[in-house]
């Protein structure tokens, strides 16, 4: 049996954890005004898939091998920011093509980004391996307990930052008929890779 008493201050926790702006909702925002509304939620399914896969290796048992060794987590960071710096790269170069009117503007697979970019963020690992186990309450099954919680971040995240990434996408749906409204939307989204990618490398050298 699970203990559903848990539920209200653990989704409380979880909203004060997902209401400041972090890498994530960044991300999110980046998405929505270089690919839209549909580029959204298909980079949401792929955060949810990252997150999904850090909450299940936390109930397997995975979680403890990764704190206890920290350099398996700065060789995910490393690659984390790698890749941020490789979409910016990717979202300058597409925004360069809609001022020369080649208009190649959808670099696409943005379900593979999202998960990418879920995965690269180790903190999240972190927070389960924090969090989770103190709200194991009266379970019976305390695996099955932890599995229920991640799913429940899961989808609230899923929730909250897909809404945000498609708000955002609707900046796109309105500005797509002008080259220069879109390379500008793609140079922004190109900033906010670079600045995670940044965020990233500076956490690491301080950890």
């Amino acid at each position: 049996m699970l203990d559903l008493a848990v539920l209200p201050s653990y989704v409380a926790v979880i909203l004060l954890f997902l209401a400041p702006p972090g890498p994530d909702m960044a991300y999110m925002l980046a998405v929505g005004l270089e690919g839209g509304r549909l580029s959204a939620l298909r980079a949401i399914l792929g955060i949810g898939t990252g997150m999904s896969f850090y909450a299940a290796a936390v109930v397997a048992g995975m979680g403890d091998i990764a704190r206890s060794h920290p350099s398996v987590l700065d060789a995910v960071r490393i690659l984390g920011a790698a890749y941020l710096l490789w979409l910016a790269y990717v979202t300058m170069r597409s925004a360069r093509q809609a001022i020369n009117g080649r208009g190649d503007i959808a670099t696409g697979r943005w379900f593979l980004r999202g998960m990418v970019v879920s995965l690269s963020n180790p903190k999240i690992i972190l927070f389960y391996l924090a969090v989770l186990p103190q709200f194991i309450g009266s379970a019976e099954n305390p695996e099955l307990q932890m599995a229920a919680l991640g799913a429940i971040n899961v989808l609230m995240e899923v929730i909250l930052y897909g809404c945000i990434g498609v708000l955002s996408g609707f900046f796109h749906a309105r500005l797509t008929g002008s080259t220069k409204a879109t390379a500008v939307l793609n140079y922004v989204a190109c900033v906010v890779y670079v600045v995670l990618a940044g965020s990233i490398t500076v956490e690491m050298l301080l950890a």
